[in-house]
């Protein structure tokens, strides 16, 4: 306070106009999003009445995708994400008019709007909606969003039709676990589900944790200097805990006789370059070569040792050779041969190929750009990986594709745009030159490369620890 005390009468009003400049930001970006709401808004109902006038039989689905496909490749965006913001655009334009326009004329804010939509999702009465918006607009008009979020909450209960008992019903329908992929190698796992269940099994895991932690306190009492001394938190012990359970317990309450599900074993695909198997976790190696962290599905860095661990229990893995300086790819074989052109698509597209979309290879269909009832030859370069999703799509929809040399597809969508979709790069190590080493003095490992194949390429080997 001193120093706005100390202020010059120039720098409080210059203070006043930042306040009020910024105030006036906040209304105009509240009213933009109102107004992309209500172009989302449009493409939905024009998706659902192109559908409605040809009859479509899956009520609109295919040509919702279509719209988004093209919006999304415009943007470059997932169609995924557009096709979310096209149906929350849908529900708040459609079911609650009032509280758009009070976006839109910069009332409120983007982020009020959707916690009033939240909280009245489950009202079903059109008039229970509109007095509900009426009122909870004008607690939010007057609160920030951390407060509001249970006002609304109380309010849409003064409205609600539905007990709570129909309410969790619905919402035990809304179940899932998902992951979210973070920086330096890690992920969060994610988990909706019946309130009970959820606080039963973090309570467990927390019973455990603690009893793990006494009992390394009175291990520590009895510490010999052969002993390793267990200082891992009870966060640390709750989530190796839950790791522990999930990767090696089986579900006794969904197992068959047979014990089908205990028989089960995580499979997850890791592409780790030939010299970081090699060095580990030093940072270069002869020559100057840099060494490339391993990788999860082409996208989540793995550490070397971690990489390394996964490859010696692994029965067996996939060479990927590319040529030293460009990267590109130029063979791909395995110590166990079985569906070598597979494995060389998954290497070579790393993901769907539609543009935008990220989802991993082994999640992918394997579909001919000419179609094989019609001559198309299972070729590498007639063959391409493509979401279940974006297979549909590319059969079901005006969206058409052409396959260029080198793995290249040409995409064209249903207003004639045109998006070119290249195969990323293969995660390895390239020469600006030729490599430092020489025939003789080139690395060899037992079972993985040899000299001459050193020599054409960096291999990169993609691990598959599926019986561990």
């Amino acid at each position: 306070m001193p120093a706005l005390l100390d202020a010059t009468d120039s720098q409080m009003a210059m203070l006043a106009d930042l306040v009020e400049g910024l105030e006036a930001a906040e209304k105009t970006l509240s009213s933009m999003q109102a107004a992309r709401d209500g172009l989302l808004a449009m493409a939905g109902r024009l998706a659902v009445e192109i559908a409605r006038q040809a009859r479509h039989p899956d009520g609109g689905d295919m040509a919702i995708r279509t719209v988004a496909a093209e919006i999304g490749a415009a943007q470059r965006v997932s169609d995924r994400t557009i096709e979310r913001r096209m149906s929350d655009a849908s529900w708040l334009v459609e079911r609650f008019p009032a509280v758009w326009e009070a976006q839109g004329a910069g009332r409120i804010s983007a982020a009020r709007a959707r916690l009033i939509v939240e909280a009245g999702a489950h009202l079903n009465d059109p008039d229970d909606r509109s007095r509900f918006a009426t009122e909870a607009i004008e607690v939010a008009a007057a609160e920030s969003p951390n407060r509001i979020r249970r006002l609304v909450r109380r309010l849409a209960d003064r409205f609600q039709e539905q007990t709570l008992v129909e309410r969790h019903r619905d919402a035990r329908e809304l179940r899932r676990v998902w992951v979210t992929d973070l920086e330096d190698g890690m992920a969060e796992l994610g988990a909706r589900g019946p309130a009970a269940l959820v606080h039963g099994m973090y309570d467990r895991l927390s019973q455990m944790a603690h009893a793990v932690r006494e009992e390394n306190a009175r291990a520590g009492h009895r510490e010999t200097e052969e002993s390793v001394r267990d200082d891992r938190t009870v966060d640390q012990l709750r989530a190796d805990l839950l790791a522990d359970l999930v990767l090696t317990g089986a579900p006794a309450g969904h197992d068959s006789e047979e014990g089908l599900l205990s028989e089960l074993r995580a499979r997850i695909e890791v592409t780790v370059p030939v010299l970081t198997l090699m060095h580990g976790e030093r940072n270069g190696a002869a020559g100057g070569t840099p060494i490339l962290p391993a990788e999860l599905d082409g996208v989540v860095p793995i550490d070397p040792a971690t990489a390394r661990r996964l490859a010696g229990a692994a029965s067996g893995w996939d060479r990927v050779l590319t040529h030293p300086i460009s990267g590109a790819l130029l063979a791909v074989d395995r110590y166990r041969p079985s569906e070598d052109l597979r494995r060389h698509l998954r290497v070579r597209d790393q993901r769907c190929r539609f543009p935008g979309c990220g989802l991993a290879p082994r999640k992918c269909d394997l579909d001919h750009n000419h179609d094989a009832a019609l001559g198309g030859e299972t070729v590498h370069d007639n063959l391409a990986t493509f979401c279940r999703r974006h297979h549909m799509l590319k059969h079901h929809s005006p969206w058409h594709v052409e396959q260029r040399p080198g793995g290249v597809l040409e995409w064209t969508s249903p207003t004639g745009r045109t998006y070119i979709d290249r195969p990323p790069p293969p995660h390895t190590v390239t020469f600006a030159e030729e490599p430092p080493w020489s025939a003789a003095d080139s690395p060899r490992v037992e079972g993985m490369s040899s000299p001459e194949s050193d020599r054409s390429g960096a291999a990169g080997h993609t691990v598959s620890p599926a019986n561990r």
